[in-house]
């Protein structure tokens, strides 16, 4: 009967294929409606039963495949997305205490660059003092060479001064290295801020992003679709350990830097004191020198005066003498002059009275004597003058010292110690 049925279906099928390919318009002739038999109708109904019984249990079969599939997908789907949030929370969570490290070391790193600045304003200070002590110390050798004569030695002063002006020296050139190093490593730091500030820069960039994904979810708006996944650059995919070595990496720098300059600050305390006690060292040294120098020339310079009045007093006396030679030499040719005229009178006498007598004798013994205390007078009073010709020269030379040691006295005891005076060397 089935079979009867569908070769009836095709042969209605088939002729009315072939009307269509028909030239002219068919007329429609009313015809009487099919007529199955008994069997064909229940066959039919019993077809439809079945397809439709086959066509409900695919139905209920489908319905509970995927009813399975959806709880099944999502309960992954849930546990993918739990995974993500667990996975998304702990990389905040890491990205967060990196972003702490690197704070704490930017801060240290804050404190050691202010305390190596405070150290750094230390050095520079004591470099513009200790230009002004070296100007002083070369302006008391500049001074010192104003000293005139036998004082133009060189003594323990000039030693002491030549030493001080080294000292400073090289003070300066060591102050200048340290600077030097501490100005390094000041860039050092700054440098280690710089590239901990850019990985904290892109760490809150990373956490604002993350914490927003964080608070996403399937129900929020403004959600985006994408059939693909963007594939990450192959040249700037950057594995976990390489992300942390990275992180790390800034921090060991920047606390490597940070225990460098502890040391330095730690030698910068030592080297300013023991400079400090170089120079005062050297200070009171140079101080002592000038201090003995002056004492020996105000006791030369008193010792020159004091024989400086000595010889003027001989002067004086001298000529006293002197002037009492000439006189007793005047009276002595008085004397002459009236021994002569005896003698001259006398040998007027006549004949028998010229005899040598007693009183010829007496008189030429007179004038003999008178002779030689003269010439004996004469010797002495030539003496005399030349000693008085000395001691005026010698109270010349003395005068002359006697202004040199006032010159020294003045350059040592005035000027260089009044400069001196002005150079303070102090902690710095």
């Amino acid at each position: 009967m089935i079979s009867q049925y569908s070769c009836l279906t095709r042969s209605l099928a088939e002729s009315n294929m072939d009307f269509k390919h028909l030239k002219y318009p068919l007329v429609t002739v009313s015809s009487p409606p099919p007529r199955f038999t008994l069997r064909e109708w229940y066959l039919n109904n019993h077809h439809h039963y079945r397809t439709a019984q086959d066509q409900q249990q695919k139905a209920a079969r489908v319905t509970a495949e995927s009813n399975r599939l959806c709880n099944l997908i999502s309960e992954v789907t849930k546990l993918n997305k739990a995974e993500v949030d667990n996975t998304l929370g702990e990389r905040i969570k890491d990205t967060e205490y990196w972003k702490k490290e690197n704070e704490i070391q930017k801060e240290e790193c804050c404190k050691e660059e202010e305390a190596l600045l405070i150290y750094k304003e230390r050095i520079t200070g004591a470099l513009v003092s200790l230009k002004q002590q070296a100007q002083t110390s070369k302006k008391c050798i500049i001074l010192r060479e104003g000293r005139l004569g036998i004082d133009q030695v060189h003594d323990d002063v000039e030693r002491e001064l030549l030493k001080e002006a080294e000292t400073i020296e090289g003070v300066q050139s060591l102050l200048h290295r340290t600077l030097e190093q501490a100005n390094e490593q000041i860039r050092l730091l700054r440098s280690a801020k710089y590239f901990l500030d850019r990985d904290n820069e892109d760490k809150a960039t990373a956490l604002k992003i993350d914490k927003y994904c964080g608070n996403l979810q399937e129900t929020s708006l403004n959600l985006s679709t994408h059939h693909e996944v963007a594939s990450l650059d192959p040249s700037r995919n950057i594995t976990r350990e390489e992300w942390e070595h990275f992180s790390k990496k800034f921090i060991e720098r920047a606390a490597k830097d940070v225990n460098n300059t502890r040391p330095l600050r730690s030698y910068i305390d030592i080297l300013l004191k023991q400079v400090t006690e170089d120079l005062l060292n050297q200070y009171r040294v140079t101080n002592e020198s000038f201090s003995r120098r002056i004492r020996e020339t105000r006791d030369a310079k008193i010792k020159l005066e004091n024989e400086h009045h000595e010889t003027m007093q001989q002067a004086n006396d001298m000529l006293r003498n002197i002037t009492r030679l000439e006189k007793a030499i005047a009276e002595k040719e008085g004397f002459m002059a009236l021994a002569f005229t005896r003698l001259g009178q006398r040998a007027q006498r006549s004949a028998v009275e010229r005899t040598r007598d007693e009183v010829e004798t007496k008189l030429v013994a007179e004038v003999q004597e008178l002779r030689d205390n003269v010439s004996v007078l004469q010797e002495m009073l030539s003496e005399a003058q030349a000693s008085l010709r000395y001691l005026l020269k010698t109270q010349i030379q003395l005068e002359e010292e006697i202004n040199i040691k006032a010159n020294t006295l003045k350059i040592d005891d005035v000027d260089c110690m009044t400069l001196r005076q002005s150079m303070a060397f102090y902690s710095y």
